[in-house]
């Protein structure tokens, strides 16, 4: 899923700066990747089909063979419809692609759904998924071609989809460090706390990061708004500051349902047994609020092409299990502790934002 993303922040930032030609070159490089990852995908159909007994065994899943056989060319079909949306990205289709991800989440639950009413059980739930992003790619090819016209051969591609993997390194390893500082704390507290407690944290943890989802959204502008605003030699801050507001402006009403009634909301969203991390929901609320900032942030730098910024991301995700095994906590000192660690994480990444800036401006 990261390496999706990733490729996804290249496509965007390369198609935002022009680098991938007028929208007829942009075309022709866009349907050469997506001929890369059609061919990559037959191959991977093939070969999940012919060891499908071997990986399930290897994932742990002996009794579904075939589920273990999709998962590959799942993640072709992520990684295409991650290429189409970082394209449509860089052509300012912002509404476009946040309609395609909220079509992706419904079109898995139906498709799942529809698949296990069909007798198909667990490989129906999962191939939900497969069927709803291979939707997603015919309706995205259709997008694009009503926006940039139809594929000219005589055009070259621009770029190899071998480079744009390359040059996407940084957002891998920034979006792979984010994802552990988001999910880390959920499997230490499955040690640290006692079972009941544990549960009630993942369940609390869970609906604190609704606010991280909107930074998410938020991020599909800020790096190819403010890549565009460096290359042309403008200030790019108002777009990370315009970002964040907005994330003020929908954290705000979040942090007071879960302020105010954070144990009905946990009653209602994951049943009576899960409530005992009510007074700790507040908190992770905060907390996630802050990580979501620290994620606009990293777009941001992203779009920059700065890297420094890894090193500080690396050094606390790897500190974070360590300083959330060193005692008895219990549930809300578990989570002041996670608050703690993203209030780092967010006032570092916002710092070199601002000093980012600074040295871009004397270059």
């Amino acid at each position: 899923m990261v390496g999706g993303q990733s490729l996804q922040v290249a496509a965007a930032r390369e198609a935002a700066l022009d680098r991938l030609g007028a929208p007829a070159v942009l075309r022709r490089t866009l349907r050469a990747w997506t001929e890369r990852l059609l061919e990559l995908l037959v191959v991977v159909a093939v070969l999940g089909a012919l060891l499908r007994h071997e990986v399930a065994a290897l994932v742990g899943v002996p009794e579904h063979p075939w589920g273990a056989a999709a998962i590959a060319p799942t993640g072709v079909l992520w990684m295409l419809v991650c290429l189409q949306r970082g394209a449509l990205q860089g052509l300012r289709a912002y509404g476009l692609v946040g309609v395609s991800i909220v079509a992706e989440a419904a079109g898995r639950l139906l498709c799942g759904l529809v698949l296990v009413a069909c007798g198909l059980g667990v490989v129906g739930a999962f191939l939900g998924t497969a069927c709803t992003l291979a939707a997603v790619v015919v309706a995205l090819e259709v997008a694009v071609l009503r926006r940039v016209g139809p594929v000219d051969r005589r055009h070259a591609p621009t770029h190899a989809l071998r480079e744009l993997v390359g040059d996407g390194w940084a957002a891998i390893l920034g979006l792979l460090l984010l994802a552990a500082l988001q999910n880390v704390d959920v499997i230490v507290a499955k040690r640290e706390l006692a079972g009941a407690a544990a549960g009630s944290y993942a369940a609390a943890a869970v609906a604190a990061k609704s606010v991280v989802w909107v930074a998410i959204g938020l991020g599909l502008q800020v790096l190819p708004e403010a890549a565009r605003r460096a290359a042309a030699g403008l200030d790019p801050r108002p777009v990370l500051a315009r970002a964040l507001g907005v994330l003020a402006l929908l954290a705000v009403p979040a942090l007071l349902v879960f302020a105010l009634a954070a144990r009905p909301l946990l009653r209602l969203a994951f049943g009576p047994d899960l409530t005992l991390a009510a007074g700790a929901l507040p908190v992770l609320g905060l907390a996630m609020t802050l990580l979501a900032a620290a994620y606009l942030a990293v777009q941001y730098l992203l779009a920059l092409r700065r890297t420094a910024f890894l090193w500080v991301l690396a050094v606390i995700a790897l500190l974070e299990p360590l300083v959330l095994s060193t005692g008895e906590l219990g549930i809300t000192g578990f989570a002041q502790t996670v608050l703690g660690i993203q209030a780092l994480v967010a006032a570092t990444m916002l710092a070199l934002s601002a000093s980012a800036r600074r040295r871009l401006r004397m270059i």
